[in-house]
């Protein structure tokens, strides 16, 4: 097979109508639209009009919230970081902090800080300095003879300095 012998298979391109072109081309004068009104000209914004009926959108029932200001955390599980050590990315002996995990690429960015939890499972001996952590993860993290020191976010200290005042 050459380059000048590749064409799609019949009928898989159609040409595009070309309106407003005279009237032997089916599609002349108004070019499909009708007369007058609204949408016969340019510019039409009916997404969501029904018409003058109640718009889905209204029908609904609205539920729930979405805070403004809620904290994202980059999450990390026991496993990722065990995986981490073993590849020797990451120094087992020296404090992990949530920079050194953004270094190492176990993940991208911190966000609001990172969080710690307990997917998989954890054999060296880590010390982690992270703003948040399970339980579970806690513990799992002492058992194997590591410590972890859970850090505040910084939004989350700052929000509660300023309602205090």
């Amino acid at each position: 097979m050459k380059l000048h012998e590749l064409h799609d298979n019949p009928g898989a391109n159609r040409k595009k109508k070309r309106v407003a072109r005279g009237p032997g081309s089916g599609k002349g004068k108004t070019a499909g639209r009708g007369i007058k009104g609204q949408t016969s000209r340019s510019g039409v914004a009916l997404n969501g009009y029904e018409g003058g009926q109640m718009p889905l959108y209204r029908r609904l029932p609205k539920r729930g919230f979405s805070k403004p200001n809620r904290l994202e955390f980059a999450v990390v599980n026991l496993g990722q970081l065990q995986a981490f050590v073993d590849a020797g990315k990451l120094d087992a002996k020296a404090a992990v902090t949530e920079d050194a995990l953004v270094a190492a690429g176990v993940i991208r960015r911190k966000l609001d800080g990172v969080r710690v939890l307990a997917k998989g499972e954890i054999k060296a001996a880590l010390d982690l300095t992270v703003a948040g952590a399970s339980k579970a993860a806690v513990e799992a993290i002492e058992k194997a003879g590591g410590k972890i020191t859970v850090t505040r976010p910084a939004k989350e200290a700052a929000t509660e300095t300023s309602a205090a005042e």
